[in-house]
């Protein structure tokens, strides 16, 4: 099993399988709009346009679970990200990333790559997961971790 084998809805509704990003490099990302860290917006931005063209997909996963800081709809939550930080790169529909209703892809990405002293759980927006192209989950960032200080691990999956 790997990233590939799960699916997920747009921001819009319609069903997203991961399939889709075979091949590529993915930075999974749990967002919120009202977060102490959703300035990472416009890193994580700059990492899909400095390296789309070279395989790396950034997905953005809003979630709510956090100091109810992303209350919004998915249409507000898309326009926000537009407006405020020009979010080109697929955003998804709301999702839990921990509890018993944990969206799958969570669940699966958490297992594979355990937090701090083995912890699951994601303790804050903005954490992050690396996967390389094969689907298989390289590495797990903190939510202060700044994108660009992500950019040397893309640039090795690269190739």
């Amino acid at each position: 099993m790997n990233v590939f084998d799960f699916s997920a809805n747009s921001l819009n509704g319609q069903p997203v399988n991961l399939e889709r990003f075979r091949g590529q490099v993915l930075l999974v990302v749990n967002t919120a709009s009202a977060c102490g860290f959703t300035p990472q917006y416009k890193g994580l931005e700059e990492l899909h346009r400095q390296y789309g063209a070279r395989g790396l997909a950034v997905l953005g996963f809003p979630c709510n679970q956090f100091g109810k800081q992303e209350p919004g709809t998915e249409e507000e939550i898309g326009a926000f990200c537009e407006k405020n930080y020009g979010v080109t790169f697929p955003m998804f529909a709301k999702v839990d990333v921990n509890g018993d209703e944990a969206h799958p892809l969570f669940k699966f990405l958490k297992e594979e790559k355990p937090g701090v002293l083995g912890t699951e759980g994601i303790k804050w927006n903005f954490t992050k997961f690396l996967v390389g192209r094969d689907g298989e989950v390289v590495k797990r960032y903190a939510p202060q971790t700044a994108p660009a200080d992500i950019a040397d691990d893309i640039e090795k999956l690269l190739g």
